[in-house]
């Protein structure tokens, strides 16, 4: 009967540890989000702000793979008509540490997966979390005069372990956060 009570404290202490505790990166979201028109594409560039904690930076130096996903979407508004879908776009960014290299492999795939090596780790973390001149969607599918709405999102994709010691290392998912949609709406 006693191991019972002391079974259903803990369980019940762990709930409320994990529903009381703050997400430690519920401050990231998105900055500087800028459209561009340049060679024939209606591009984005922005920032993902505040979205390394000092837990995730000791990780990726111990060598756990972190991933960012990003979400971008275009879509022609047509008033009391359902919006039109232009573009539905889903990429990552990935970082990770070498330890016996001393370098970060950061890799964007929205740029046919591209690995940058660097050794410096603020250059890193600023590759990860910055969008530069992503390519939405080619100009002669905008028309001139027509309303589109423009959305962005990024996510921390889940931490994936190996073996089973994502049962022992539960709190990681503490890391989870994402910024929310960002819509900016134009007039082309």
């Amino acid at each position: 009967m006693e191991n019972n009570r002391t079974t259903l404290l803990i369980i019940f202490s762990l709930i409320v540890i994990q529903w009381a505790l703050p997400t430690w990166a519920e401050d990231a979201y998105l900055s500087d989000i800028v459209l561009t028109n340049e060679q024939d594409y209606l591009q984005v560039h922005f920032t993902v702000e505040e979205c390394f904690t000092t837990e995730m930076n000791e990780a990726i130096e111990k060598g756990i793979e972190v991933t960012f996903t990003f979400f971008v979407k275009l879509n022609e508004k047509r008033g009391l008509w359902l919006d039109k879908k232009i573009a539905d776009i889903e990429f990552r960014h990935s970082i990770k540490y070498h330890n016996l290299k001393e370098i970060y492999e950061v890799r964007l795939f929205e740029r046919k997966n591209q690995t940058i090596t660097v050794k410096d780790f603020e250059e890193a973390k600023r590759l990860m979390s910055d969008v530069v001149a992503l390519r939405i969607t080619t100009i002669d599918r905008l028309r001139e005069g027509d309303d589109y709405q423009l959305k962005v999102m990024a996510e921390l994709d889940k931490i994936r372990l190996p073996f089973n010691l994502h049962y022992v290392l539960f709190f990681l998912s503490l890391w989870d956060f994402e910024t929310g949609w960002h819509a900016i709406d134009f007039r082309y």
